[in-house]
C-alpha cells in the first residue's frame, strides 16, 4: 500500500492569504483529535531556489465546517495549539529538523 501512495505524489493544497495571493503547500500529516481534525503543512516550490530560502515553517490549522463548507483555519486557542503542535512534532521528527521557536 505505501508504494501506491508514493506512486501518486504528494498532497498538495493550496491556499490564500489575506491578500487573496495563492500559496502551495504539501501536506506533512494529519491529525484527528475527538470531533477535531488537524493538518500539518509545509510550502511546496517549483523552483529549487525557492526551496532553498524558504524558512521549512510547519504551518499547522484546523479543519472547520460553516454553513455545510470545510475550510482550514488559524487555531486560535494557545493550549490548543500547543497540544496540537507538540503532537506533530513528534509524528514528524524523523522527517523534518525542527528549532523551538520559544527563543525567536
Amino acid at each position: 500500500m505505501a508504494d501506491d501512495m508514493e506512486m501518486y505524489g504528494p498532497d498538495l493544497i493550496t491556499l490564500l492569504d489575506d491578500d487573496g495571493n495563492e500559496h502551495e503547500f504539501e501536506v506533512a500529516s494529519v491529525l484527528e483529535d475527538g470531533d477535531a481534525r488537524y493538518v500539518a503543512l509545509v510550502a511546496s516550490y517549483d523552483d529549487p531556489e525557492e526551496v532553498i530560502e524558504d524558512d521549512g515553517e510547519l504551518l499547522i490549522l484546523k479543519a472547520v465546517e460553516e454553513n455545510g463548507e470545510e475550510f482550514l483555519d488559524s487555531i486560535e486557542d494557545e493550549e490548543e495549539f500547543n497540544r496540537i503542535s507538540s503532537i506533530f512534532v513528534e509524528r514528524l521528527k524523523d522527517e523534518f529538523d525542527f528549532v523551538d521557536g520559544e527563543d525567536s
